[in-house]
């Protein structure tokens, strides 16, 4: 691709959440448009105006950036969630989570006026290095917040201990002296994945000094005090036939495995799911593998596909209600924290508990390492990121013209 040499100063829209629930997150936070305005002469932010973002217009207002209604004058349209159809502007270039890449059935229209408006979008999801590592994202402050309502969760149930929510807490740091002197009993949490969703998990387990252990550890022994184990891709899985695991080989030919998750089914209280998913790869376990012998009591599925790795996640619940139940006979769904239930955590917006800090954070993430190669008209990453070009499906994403025909 032909890049785009700047010759005038670029504006970039913060626009305001419209989706439904409301998300309170920016892509920007002030302190990062005061940067940019003291650093870059080549760009100018202007942010939406809101009264649901997590920092408010005066705030914006207070280090010098411009706050107002309109939008139409800006080059680059920054957001977090996927943009409602009558929010979209035409001919613009836009940036945010659309959740179109899987087929979701939901987000298909979008993905339609995204095209019938000659916009560009480049999806953060999609941003990521060579090896498939994702660039940028939300996922190790959704890992710290599922992580601390999994914990939650299994204290309501057992009343052998409480905490309280995450939101009640100006910021992480606020939340961290929740932790002083919390003593857990001897529980046994599986963690899965090994991206930032996982990392953010284990910051909750060091912080509330639950111990690591290797999977053969965990398999065989009881412990006298809490524990945890990360199970990553050759932990999880194996191919049917030549009983190996090879990251780049599983990616390309998941159908081909199996799942190994069975055995910790049988020894586990807490179990935080943190795993990419889609419909090629086996589920960690099946409902018909729910017994006597299955132990687990509470899942924290923070990654949260409907009917995905966890086949017992019947879909989303909200912050204000973050758990449910689903009982283990039926596998309906019921009121959370019952004899007979297995707790799901299942929120999509996790990362809204601590809004200002995953804002930070992903803002940082945003300046390093992608705006300045989008302004420049943009490189590989970017042109693997871009869904569709001026109104187009790119060659990357030709297989989702069935989706949108």
């Amino acid at each position: 691709m032909q890049r785009t040499k700047i010759n005038r100063m670029i504006v970039i829209g913060l626009i305001r959440e419209g989706k439904t629930p409301a998300d309170n997150r920016v892509a920007l936070t002030p302190a990062q448009c005061k940067w940019i305005k003291q650093y870059r002469a080549d760009i100018k932010v202007i942010v939406q105006t809101s009264s649901t973002r997590c920092f408010t217009d005066a705030e914006y207002k207070k280090v010098g950036v411009e706050v107002m209604e309109d939008m139409s004058g800006c080059d680059i349209l920054l957001g977090i969630k996927e943009v409602p159809i009558n929010m979209l502007i035409a001919n613009k270039t836009y940036l945010f989570f659309s959740h179109t890449k899987k087929k979701q059935s939901h987000n298909k229209k979008l993905l339609q006026s995204i095209i019938e408006k000659n916009i560009t979008l480049i999806d953060y999801e999609c941003l990521e290095h060579e090896d498939g590592q994702r660039i940028i994202g939300f996922g190790f402050f959704a890992g710290i917040v599922g992580a601390h309502n999994g914990i939650m969760a299994y204290g309501n149930k057992t009343k052998l201990y409480s905490l309280p929510r995450v939101f009640e807490s100006k910021d992480y740091r606020s939340l961290i002296h929740e932790y002083f002197g919390l003593k857990l009993p001897n529980i046994k949490i599986a963690i899965t994945g090994s991206g930032r969703v996982a990392h953010g998990v284990i910051e909750i387990m060091n912080l509330l000094g639950i111990h690591e252990v290797e999977p053969d550890e965990y398999l065989e022994r009881n412990f006298s005090y809490p524990v945890y184990v990360q199970l990553k891709g050759a932990d999880l899985y194996t191919h049917k036939e030549l009983k190996t695991y090879k990251r780049e080989h599983f990616h390309a030919h998941a159908a081909e495995y199996r799942s190994r998750f069975l055995p910790y089914t049988r020894c586990t209280d807490i179990l935080m799911n943190g795993i990419y998913w889609d419909t090629t790869i086996p589920r960690l376990f099946e409902t018909t593998d729910i017994d006597e012998s299955f132990t687990i009591q509470t899942i924290a599925d923070i990654t949260d596909d409907t009917n995905g790795s966890i086949p017992i996640n019947l879909g989303d619940e909200t912050i204000e209600n973050p758990v449910y139940g689903v009982d283990r006979n039926t596998f309906t769904k019921t009121i959370p924290y019952l004899e007979n239930s297995i707790d799901i955590m299942a929120v999509g917006n996790l990362p809204n508990e601590l809004p200002r800090d995953a804002s930070s954070y992903f803002g940082e993430q945003l300046i390093k390492h992608v705006l300045d190669d989008v302004l420049k008209g943009g490189n590989e990453i970017i042109d693997r990121a871009t869904m569709v070009k001026n109104g187009n499906l790119t060659n990357e994403y030709a297989y989702l013209r069935d989706y949108v025909s």
